[in-house]
């Protein structure tokens, strides 16, 4: 398994490097077959020096945040940019990080604010260590996809694979992610 951004997957996949991959955003310009695993929220998220005042921040407020970045190429990136230009939010780049785990330690370093999926920040929320900032039209939703190309041979291992998630999902998001619901 690989951990690695959109542009990076979406190549392996073309190479016949995998066979499959996680995505939120679908390649269009690729021919799959996919199992809609989960919803993907993504929110604008601080550390602990963000002092909540109980309601949306104004674009106003928004603006004054040092944002970070994912890489080009990150399908979080590519929704952090569609909400900023949707919004008219106009902003300046404090940081690009290559990794939603450097992300989320810069956040909580105190280093500046991103917009981040739900699904990767549960401990640092539960714990305290970030928090999610109010802000109108978030949270931005996707959804998680396992997906691999219409023309790949898939092997018996890859085949039971795709059957065991199919039967297995709904149980699978009761038992492991029946807390994604608690937020907003």
């Amino acid at each position: 398994m690989d951990v690695t951004n959109k542009s990076e997957v979406v190549r392996s996949l073309e190479n016949n490097e995998i066979d499959f991959a996680m995505l939120s955003t679908i390649p269009k310009h690729l021919k799959i077959n996919r199992i809609q695993l989960m919803d993907n929220k993504l929110y604008i998220v601080g550390g602990k020096q963000y002092k909540p005042t109980g309601k949306n921040i104004s674009v106003k407020e928004f603006e004054q945040l040092p944002l970070i970045f994912r890489e080009q190429g990150s399908a979080t990136r590519k929704k952090m940019e569609y909400f900023l230009t949707t919004n008219k939010i106009s902003t300046y780049k404090n940081m690009e990080l290559k990794s939603n785990e450097a992300l989320k330690q810069a956040i909580v370093a105190g280093l500046g604010y991103s917009i981040m999926p739900l699904i990767g920040i549960k401990n640092e929320l539960k714990n305290g260590d970030l928090q999610i900032i109010p802000v109108e039209n978030l949270p931005m939703k996707t959804n998680w996809n396992l997906i691999w190309l219409n023309s790949k041979n898939l092997s018996s291992i890859a085949k039971s694979f795709i059957d065991n998630i199919n039967d297995n999902k709904d149980d699978i998001m009761k038992n492991h992610f029946n807390w994604f619901d608690e937020y907003f």
